[in-house]
């Protein structure tokens, strides 16, 4: 039996659909995400006096190497999903998006479009990040319309109903689960107001110390929801690869972060 407050799944992944073309929640969540962080790096530039017409170079690279990224990381550490169907790899529109590959990708891609654009490479991170952050935001939800990367089950009163079909076999007869979809685009909600309030009010910063706080506290939100989810993943001995991933993301991270900010004291004229 269901709890009395339970919030509900999607029945149908699909947007709309146009003849033979199917325009997917997940994929059009992606691309809104794009087109958003892709405005708020144009603003970041304009604001510290920088040509606006960089981000759209630094873009043209981004954001075709972080889907790239994203797939293959995807495919790599869920390889037993594939490797009897490769035809399976580029279809997109089914979900399946790595964020380290994200990261991994878009910062190679960045980094040449900041080149060409004759921006600095951490300069160009720090633009980045921001937008980058909100995109994951909305793109989570993505992952509600597909009912796919939910937590363990719970009764909770915001606790997910997931449909039978969807259910991990072991779970089959639990109807209500943790929104992990949720938890983690609320976090990197409050993640994007911390970003802008630093690339805001502390510009004395050096550069790097905006995408090193957005590696740090968004490895923290990706530590709590890997802890609940139980999506079949990649382990090493019994644990979630990517929980380990982030862990030491996180402390890479942060020890960067504070370097930046003891650099910053010691440099009050930091530009």
């Amino acid at each position: 039996m269901l709890p009395l407050l339970t919030l509900p799944s999607p029945g149908d992944p699909v947007l709309v659909e146009i003849g033979p073309f199917l325009v997917r929640w997940y994929g059009a969540l992606i691309a809104i995400g794009i087109l958003l962080a892709g405005r708020l790096a144009k603003r970041e530039l304009e604001r510290r006096g920088l040509s606006a017409d960089a981000a759209f170079t630094v873009g043209t690279w981004c954001i075709p190497a972080g889907i790239i990224g994203a797939r293959l990381y995807h495919v790599a550490t869920d390889w037993h999903r594939f490797s009897d169907d490769l035809a399976a790899i580029p279809q997109l529109q089914e979900g399946g998006l790595g964020m380290p590959g994200v990261i991994i990708g878009g910062a190679l891609g960045a980094a040449i479009g900041a080149r060409r654009a004759g921006l600095g490479v951490l300069t160009a991170f720090d633009v980045v990040a921001p937008g980058l952050i909100l995109a994951q935001a909305i793109g989570r939800w993505g992952n509600w319309f597909n009912q796919e990367l939910f937590g363990r089950p719970s009764d909770l009163p915001w606790a997910l109903e997931i449909d039978p079909r969807h259910r991990p076999d072991r779970y089959a007869d639990v109807e209500t689960f943790h929104p992990t979809f949720l938890y983690e685009s609320l976090w990197n909600l409050a993640v994007f107001v911390v970003l802008l309030r630093l690339a805001r009010s502390h510009a004395r910063l050096p550069a790097g110390a905006i995408f090193a706080a957005y590696l740090a506290l968004y490895s923290i939100g990706r530590l709590f929801t890997e802890s609940l989810r139980v999506d079949p993943a990649a382990e090493v001995g019994g644990i979630r690869f990517n929980f380990l991933l982030f862990a030491v993301v996180l402390v890479g991270a942060s020890a960067w972060f504070v370097v930046c900010a003891r650099r910053a004291r010691r440099s009050p004229d930091l530009a």
